[in-house]
């Protein structure tokens, strides 16, 4: 029985944040190490017969606890950096890449599955079951199970290596983007600025030490000055801070992603080699719903294609406002931005910012609630358990009055935090002897902190967009708690394939664009009055505003992974950047300047997992458009829309990984995907 003195030990509940301390981790790591290896060695013997029960549960269970150890290092290590913390992960990352690599390559394992496959047994499981062994010998491939030994030692330092420049990568990132601070002392150098982005400016300075006002690279931050700030010096330093950061134009040679970006893709390309794939891109593509590069890169610029004419038309508006409106000749990037939401202003007399005082932290949280509630027949409610920082809010999901999931919402940005927005799981649902393990997810946005004035905290208030993307976040971690899968091998996200896991985020999204949603989540600042019709009128009418540009923007960084992994050769002369360029040259109307780095801090790409797959996004957002038409087709039937929502829970949700995700869209809609939701959404059909 082990120890549970140590808090990454106790796997009897939820994570014990408030007992951790970074010495815990090398203690747990090796002990939970050695007992997998003991385990594995135990189910490398020869055995006359492969039983479930006697080989895959054992497994999986040694596998699990080490997993949801190594989560909540790695997330404490994404929210919560420190010194020390960083110190040990990174000393103990190596040796956890090491065990899944084993693993990975273990001949015995992966004969032991083959003769599972081939046993008479294998009849009479569940599709569950027979889809895990599925997989499983599928990720024994990739894992190079096969390899000669002198092969598999150089795939396993491969794996090593990958996994450390990943986490360089994302550390650099972190590191410039806390490093960096713009102090302003003169408040006139700030019109423009909304008033609660100027106390957060004057709060930030004064946490610091400092006198007058004090800008970072953190998002909420940064993007207000550049879209409401008119001193366009201003705007201009913090762009090409932003836009340099982790490279070798920013603040520290150290923290220069350049290199760490060639040597990933070396890697990832001799990994490929080696498997016997051509390039990376056919590597990645084997566990998701595309099926080859070409499909994919042919996808990209029908959408391309399709998106060009908008894009243009948006940029030739923006421009002749500029220079007629604003007196600005010639649009720099810097100036993208501001223009925009001064045009938006005059073309739909309404501001971001005037959307925002509608949008209190607490009524967004409730509103969010109410309609997953309503939708999906379950009761949401504030839980108590340990947390990894004050600001931190826990919640419990029940069904029928049972529990079927929890999970934590980290919402603000701040120092030591990885910037973005993500849901992570904290653990799996899966069957016990006793009971069902219900799942945990991790929430975690960058939104504005709340301000405190004459020492007073008042709500936090998010821009639309941030309303957004809580929602997004929000459709992960629905899709990780509504699932009615007990084996935890495909059971919530596990086992979906990579270009289909944005589908429940990004059909949430939707909602946000609904009155009778809008109604139950909007209080004025100070009046506390709901979002009125005729503004909402105009955000409506403003929702494609230059959804051209926006879309050709995420096609470019789609192509651009799927070319560097694809065609791009990392031994030959050709930079990163020219890969890059010629990508712009090709399908983008807006250029950035040429000292933009925006690859050094592609995170999505060089350190989070989406790699020849960020065209993901676009690719789900074709079955989320598709799929919320369903909803739109049931509008005004309150029982069709109530049946929609649990088809939907019944047929996407609730499955997880248990089925190839194209059943699942096709058991929910009745036929295969169309793209003409995604165009008619994007104001962009005919």
């Amino acid at each position: 029985m082990m120890t549970t003195a140590n808090p990454l030990l106790d796997f009897s509940d939820l994570p014990r944040f408030d007992a951790f301390r970074p010495e815990h981790v090398s203690p747990a790591i090796d002990t939970l190490l050695d007992a997998a290896r003991k385990v594995v060695q135990a189910l490398e013997a020869p055995a006359a017969q492969v039983e479930w029960d006697d080989f895959v549960v054992p497994l999986e269970n040694a596998a699990e606890r080490l997993g949801r150890a190594w989560s909540v290092v790695g997330h404490l290590n994404a929210v919560v950096d420190t010194p020390e913390l960083r110190a040990v992960y990174n000393e103990n990352q190596p040796k956890v890449t090491e065990f899944w690599t084993e693993l990975g390559q273990n001949l015995a394992l992966f004969d032991k599955y083959k003769a599972l496959k081939a046993s008479p047994a294998y009849a009479g499981l569940s599709s569950t079951r027979k889809k895990i062994i599925e997989n499983a010998l599928r990720d024994f491939r990739l894992g190079g199970a096969e390899l000669p030994d002198a092969q598999k030692s150089r795939f396993a330092e491969i794996q090593e290596q990958q996994a450390a420049l990943s986490t360089k990568f994302s550390e650099n990132v972190l590191d410039a983007t806390n490093a960096y601070e713009l102090l302003v002392d003169d408040v006139a150098r700030l019109a423009g600025l909304p008033d609660d982005v100027i106390q957060a400016a004057q709060a930030s300075a004064e946490k610091a030490g400092k006198t007058g006002y004090r800008f970072t690279l953190h998002f909420p931050s940064y993007f207000p000055v550049l879209q409401y700030a008119n001193d366009r010096a201003l705007r201009e330093t913090i762009y090409t801070a932003n836009a340099t950061k982790a490279s070798e134009l920013g603040a520290k040679p150290e923290w220069d992603n350049t290199q760490n970006i060639i040597d990933i893709l070396k890697l990832r390309d001799e990994e490929a080699k080696i498997l016997g794939y051509q390039n990376f891109a056919e590597v990645s593509l084997v566990p998701k719903m595309a099926t080859e590069p070409k499909q994919v890169n042919q996808f990209l610029d029908d959408l391309a294609v399709r998106a060009r004419p908008f894009a243009e038309n948006d940029l030739a508006e923006l421009k002749a406002f500029a220079k007629s409106e604003l007196g600005i000749d010639k649009l720099e990037a810097w100036d993208f931005t501001y223009a925009a939401e001064k045009l938006r202003e005059q073309r739909y007399a309404f501001s971001e910012q005037e959307v925002k005082l509608y949008f209190p932290e607490p009524k967004v949280v409730g509103g969010l609630f109410r309609l997953v509630q309503n939708m999906f027949g379950v009761t949401i409610k504030a839980d108590t358990g340990p947390v990894w920082h004050e600001d931190v809010q826990f919640y419990r999901i029940e069904k029928n009055g049972h529990l079927i999931g929890q999970f934590y919402l980290d919402l603000y940005a701040r120092s030591g935090k990885r910037g973005g927005a993500w849901m992570d799981d904290a653990r799996g649902r899966k069957s016990l002897a006793e009971a069902v393990q219900t799942p945990v997810a991790y929430l975690t946005c960058n939104f504005t902190e709340p301000a405190v004035v004459d020492g007073v905290k008042k709500p936090a208030y998010f821009t639309h967009d941030e309303v957004i993307t809580l929602f997004h976040e929000f459709g992960h971690g629905l899709h990780h708690m509504l699932t009615a899968v007990d084996e935890l091998g495909v059971s919530g996200i596990s086992g979906v394939e990579w270009d289909a896991v944005e589908l429940p985020s990004q059909f949430m999204e939707n909602f946000c664009w609904e009155w009778e949603v809008l109604q139950h989540m909007t209080a004025h600042a100070d009046t506390g009055a709901t979002l009125p019709r005729a503004l909402y009128d105009k955000m409506i009418a403003a929702k494609n505003f230059q959804s051209g540009l926006q879309m050709l923007r995420q096609v470019e960084f789609s192509l651009f992974d799927m070319h560097l992994h694809f065609d791009y050769n990392p031994y030959g002369t050709k930079t990163v950047a020219d890969v890059l360029a010629e990508v712009r040259h090709r399908v983008a109307v807006v250029i950035p300047p040429a000292f933009n780095r925006f690859q050094n801090s592609f995170s999505h790409v060089f350190a989070g997992g989406y790699a020849a797959g960020y065209y993901s996004y676009k690719w789900a957002e074709v079955l989320s458009a598709d799929a919320y038409g369903a909803f739109e087709e049931a509008q005004g039937d309150p029982n069709r829309l109530a049946e929609t929502g649990l088809a939907f829970q019944r047929e996407i949700l609730s499955v997880g990984g248990s089925r190839p995700a194209l059943e699942s869209f096709t058991a929910f809609r009745g036929r295969e995907p169309s793209i003409d939701a995604l165009l008619r959404h994007n104001g962009m059909s005919s």
